[in-house]
């Protein structure tokens, strides 16, 4: 169902888009698989959530998450959802609103998939996604407001999970140096 409708996102979503959800889904299985969390349950959670997060973009861009929750409340009853499974994804997807503060294994696991890319080698391409998204929605006024709102959270953000601060924070941090470099500061 959630996949169904992110179909329908608007397509000035040039980050939060279907294509940033399918990651978010690939990176917490493989985020999971390296942390050991090998419990069904937990992970089917997991993706459930993962296929949600966003879904809120859908009715609105600020506090999407709440949105998103609802979303999938609005979903829950037609795959019978016990209400341990419903509060599971509802606080997995809530952990995703900046500035992220997970609490356990779940949690980590959904912040590291959802901002996997920082500490990629495509970080640059799909920065460019959000820096498009960011000033048509008035996040940003500019490209200059957008350097230094992606510095100032580059430099704040850090990875929850021993694999991704071991995969990608050295990457991030090569990341870090080139903008400077560039002066982008």
């Amino acid at each position: 169902a959630a996949l169904h409708k992110l179909s329908s996102l608007d397509k000035g979503l040039t980050y939060h888009c279907f294509d940033h959800t399918m990651d978010v889904l690939e990176q917490c299985g493989r985020i999971a698989a390296a942390e050991g969390v090998e419990d069904k349950t937990q992970l089917f959670l997991l993706k459930v959530a993962a296929l949600y997060h966003d879904t809120g973009f859908l009715r609105t861009y600020r506090n999407h998450e709440e949105v998103s929750v609802d979303i999938f409340m609005e979903d829950a009853p037609k795959f019978g959802f016990t209400d341990y499974e419903i509060s599971e994804v509802k606080r997995l997807i809530m952990v995703t609103q900046i500035p992220q503060r997970p609490t356990d294994i779940l949690e980590s696991i959904i912040c590291d998939a959802d901002l996997d890319y920082l500490g990629r080698d495509d970080f640059f391409a799909i920065g460019d996604t959000l820096r498009r998204e960011f000033i048509k929605y008035g996040v940003v006024p500019d490209d200059q407001a957008w350097e230094g709102l992606q510095m100032k959270f580059l430099t704040n953000h850090s990875y929850h999970t021993t694999s991704s601060r071991s995969l990608r924070e050295p990457s991030k941090q090569a990341h870090i140096r080139r903008l400077q470099s560039q002066g982008k500061v």
